[in-house]
Formats: structure tokens, C-alpha cells, sequence
């Protein structure tokens, strides 16, 4: 056990991963914005299938993000519910935590991914036997919220001219690039294994009351876990065009956190 009281001002690894995850945010403006270098795209995490892969993502991904609020929220979380836990596990316990529920919503979230991956993959065969105008529109509006005009045109020029070999052409490196640039998108945050820590704080402390933004009245921790569970579970399966969420990262943390915490506590002697 540390030597510090629990739940007084901030404790070690909580203030070290703040501190870096600033550190990360500040040299991404930097880079960005001097170099012209996409360090979220270097650093972020890409599916396998993507060219930008790299394994040392599943790692530093977690330290990025891509907004000023994206960093506040997750770090204000993980100074709120973090240190309370680091104080009750120590240090040691507490950064094994933080990095298995960060690794597993990255697991949770790449499989996802990759099933996305395939299913589009699929649409695209289906779509090279029968090119047609209607399969592409459908396929672009799933995938795409706000296209570009020319893409319309595209599709209208190719409605009204259905035997041209050129429009065909030209709808097959779409599709084929709409699957090349969603693959290309890379996950960023550390918001897993934040996710991670509030199961974590709601199944050690169920019954604390928290005050939350823009709600006036307090609800219990363990219903607040499991609200907020259901809500990411409901968004992540329904997939809405242009929700940039990694949702099944959030339960991905959530689940291994789950885990593992059921795991340590076979041993009640040593869980807290």
C-alpha cells in the first residue's frame, strides 16, 4: 500500500499519464501545424488491413487525442475515478489495470473493424458483378454523411448513361476508395481504458452518488456504469453515418475491466 492517504489531491502513475497525454496533445498541435506531419495518423490506431499499421499503435494511441475537449474529458475522468482506485490498489495494480482495459478496447475495437472491413469488402465484390448506380448510392450513404457534390454527379451522369464503361470505371475506384480511406481512419484516446476505470470505481463503490454535468440530481455509481454501458452498446450497434465514436473500444475497456477485475477478486485478500 502507498504512503499516501487515499483520495487526497492527485496520485503518481494518475498525474504521470496526465501529464504525458498533455505532452502528446501539445507536440500533435506542434507537428500538425509546423511540419505538416499527422502524428494522430502515425501514432493513432489503424486497423491491420490498413497501410498506415503499425503494432506499436495498440500502445500509443491511448496517449492521443484529437480535440482539446476529447483530452479534458478523459483526463478530468481520469483524475476524478483514477486516483480514488490508485489510492485503494497502489500504483503497480492500478497501471496494470489502466493498460489491460486500454489494450482489450483496442482488441475489442480492431476485431469490430475488421468485421466492418469484411462486410464492405463483401459489398464490393457484389458490386464489381453487378456495377450498377443504385448499389454505389446505397453504399455511400451508408459509409459517407456529407459527400462531396461531384460524387452525386458521378452517380447521376452513370444513371442516365447505365452502358458506359467509363462511369463504371470511374464508380468502381470509388467504392474501392471510400473502403480505402475508412480503413485509413485512425482511432485516438485514451477513453478505453478510462471507460475501464469507471466500471472499475462503479463495482468497488456502487452505491457513491455522483453530481454529473447538466444533471441536478445525483445518481448512484453503479447507475450510472450501467447507463452509460446500455448507451454506448445501443450507439455502437446501430453505427450511424458520421458518429466518429469508437464505441466498441469504450465497452471494450468496460469488458476487460470486467474481467479482470473478476479475476482478482477470487483472491479477496488481495483485490483492494
Amino acid at each position: 500500500m502507498n504512503n499516501y492517504r487515499p483520495y487526497s489531491g492527485i496520485t503518481p502513475a494518475v498525474k504521470i499519464l496526465i501529464i504525458i497525454n498533455v505532452i502528446m496533445y501539445l507536440l500533435t498541435l506542434m507537428f500538425d501545424k509546423r511540419t505538416g506531419t499527422n502524428l494522430s495518423n502515425t501514432l493513432g490506431l489503424h486497423l491491420p488491413q490498413s497501410e498506415y499499421w503499425a503494432p506499436y499503435q495498440y500502445i500509443t494511441h491511448m496517449f492521443m487525442h484529437g480535440s482539446f475537449t476529447h483530452l479534458f474529458f478523459n483526463m478530468f475522468a481520469l483524475f476524478m475515478f483514477g486516483r480514488v482506485l490508485e489510492s485503494v490498489w497502489g500504483t503497480n495494480r492500478f497501471l496494470v489495470y489502466y493498460f489491460v482495459t486500454g489494450l482489450g478496447a483496442a482488441a475489442l475495437n480492431s476485431a469490430v473493424g475488421w468485421w466492418g472491413y469484411h462486410k464492405m469488402y463483401e459489398q464490393f465484390l457484389a458490386f464489381q458483378n453487378t456495377p450498377e448506380p443504385g448499389l454505389l448510392a446505397e453504399f455511400i450513404r451508408a459509409h459517407i454523411s456529407h459527400p462531396a457534390p461531384w460524387v452525386w454527379e458521378l452517380i447521376d451522369n452513370w444513371t442516365n448513361n447505365p452502358t458506359s464503361i467509363q462511369y463504371t470505371q470511374a464508380g468502381e475506384e470509388l467504392f474501392r476508395r471510400v473502403i480505402t480511406e475508412t480503413v485509413n481512419i485512425p482511432t485516438i484516446g485514451a477513453s478505453g481504458a478510462i471507460f475501464g476505470i469507471l466500471l472499475a470505481f462503479g463495482m468497488l463503490f456502487p452505491n457513491t452518488e455522483l453530481f454529473l454535468m447538466f444533471i441536478p440530481i445525483p445518481i448512484k455509481a453503479k447507475y450510472f456504469v450501467i447507463g452509460y454501458g446500455v448507451i454506448e452498446f445501443f450507439m455502437g450497434i446501430q453505427n450511424s453515418v458520421g458518429d466518429n465514436v469508437a464505441h466498441f473500444a469504450h465497452l471494450g475497456g468496460m469488458l476487460f475491466g470486467f474481467i479482470l477485475l473478476k479475476f482478482w477478486s477470487r483472491n479477496r485478500r488481495k483485490f483492494y
